[in-house]
């Protein structure tokens, strides 16, 4: 059976890319209940319109509702969780026993287990599947082989693919809170692990360094694992990522969607240039951190992290004329007359394009485009589809 690409949705646009660009399923937060404070998040009459979105393409939406509850809290559960239940959710995603317990007694919502459980073994994951639990998504220190042997207790079974690392167990961390007074588990984490450091020794020395320390984690990339993760039968496979771009979103998915198809399809050979374009779109390196069992010091950043602005995105199609075969596009990033560029899109992993002339909205011929969001227009050869994307050559 071939695995859910379950994909991140910080709002309805990228909700509707992420469907778009071949995701089976989304994961998104509502505006109470969930783990990112700082995302856009969805208000119900957004839940229900992109639910409905979602469903007309075959699609299924999952809510977060995986923040740590206090007293105050709980009153407000149960008619937020049948909201979602009458919309049409098709899971949530909890972490506290407490909001498995109400929906279960309220709602007819399937329920799947955060990885904020950290649910690292078969006995935690017979005893969520006594509680009712539809599903686990599992910690992301899981190995190939935990995940075998808890794939055979019979609870549907997600992983974590692609995207950030964290640097405690799956966000289990206090450190935000005891710096910035902004509650990890509240959706509020400030990525302490993520900052530069003074490094002490017992005497409180300070031990000097070409730079600073730090112990960031680098991120997760399972592309190279995708067949073995395919036949090992897992349910769902998930990318991080709530707070992405649209273009980060639309790359990512493409590409593990193309992927996973190879491998249904015995098509399926590994590609160099897939793991390419997928290092252009993050800003740290990705490995493939615990799934092999080697996790050892080259998982994490100590003193040589480098992270750069990714300004490979250019534009998005907004329309395109198949008489005239004129693409209007809205810019993302500047570009210029005689760039190489490549479009792609849900069923096109990159179709190269040299810029030759550029037309503003007053049909005067321009040989910059570098305003925000500026609408230009270029003559393509090929079809174009709206929504497909334009970046640098990669």
């Amino acid at each position: 059976m071939k695995p859910e690409l379950l994909a991140p949705a910080g709002d309805l646009e990228r909700l509707k890319v992420a469907c778009l660009y071949g995701a089976d399923a989304v994961y998104i937060g509502g505006a109470l209940f969930g783990l990112r404070a700082n995302a856009t998040n969805f208000t119900i009459d957004e839940i229900k319109e992109g639910v409905e979105f979602a469903h007309n393409l075959n699609k299924k939406v999952y809510v977060t509702v995986n923040i740590v509850l206090h007293n105050k809290e709980v009153k407000f559960l149960i008619d937020y969780l049948k909201q979602l239940d009458e919309i049409g959710v098709d899971a949530i995603i909890v972490s506290d026993p407490t909001v498995l317990d109400l929906a279960k007694k309220n709602t007819n919502l399937e329920v799947h287990i955060s990885t904020q459980q950290s649910t690292l073994n078969y006995e935690a994951v017979e005893y969520l599947k006594g509680l009712g639990a539809t599903r686990v998504v599992l910690g992301r220190e899981t190995s190939k082989e935990e995940i075998k042997e808890i794939q055979k207790v019979g609870l549907e079974v997600e992983i974590f693919i692609h995207g950030a690392m964290c640097a405690s167990f799956s966000g289990r961390c206090v450190l935000s809170n005891y710096l910035t007074n902004r509650d990890a588990n509240r959706g509020g984490c400030s990525q302490i692990c993520r900052w530069d450091f003074d490094l002490l020794d017992e005497s409180k020395n300070h031990l000097k360094g070409d730079k600073n320390f730090t112990f960031c984690s680098k991120d997760l990339s399972l592309l190279k694992h995708i067949k073995e993760i395919c036949e090992m039968g897992v349910t769902s496979l998930k990318i991080e990522g709530r707070m992405r771009s649209i273009y980060y979103i639309a790359t990512v998915v493409s590409i593990y969607r193309k992927a996973i198809d190879d491998v249904y399809n015995k098509k399926y050979v590994y590609n160099s240039r897939y793991e390419n374009i997928l290092s252009r779109v993050a800003n740290r390196d990705s490995i493939v951190q615990f799934f092999d069992g080697n996790y050892s010091e080259i998982c994490s950043y100590y003193n040589d992290r480098i992270e750069v602005s990714n300004q490979d995105f250019l534009g998005v199609v907004i329309d395109y004329d198949e008489k005239t075969k004129i693409a209007t596009i809205e810019q993302r990033n500047y570009f210029k007359k005689g760039d190489i560029v490549e479009f792609f899109g849900p069923n096109n992993i990159g179709t190269t394009y040299q810029i030759n002339e550029i037309y503003d909205t007053d049909n005067n011929l321009i040989d910059i485009v570098r305003h925000p969001k500026q609408i230009v227009y270029l003559k393509v050869d090929f079809p174009l589809n709206i929504n497909d994307m334009m970046r640098i050559k990669i």
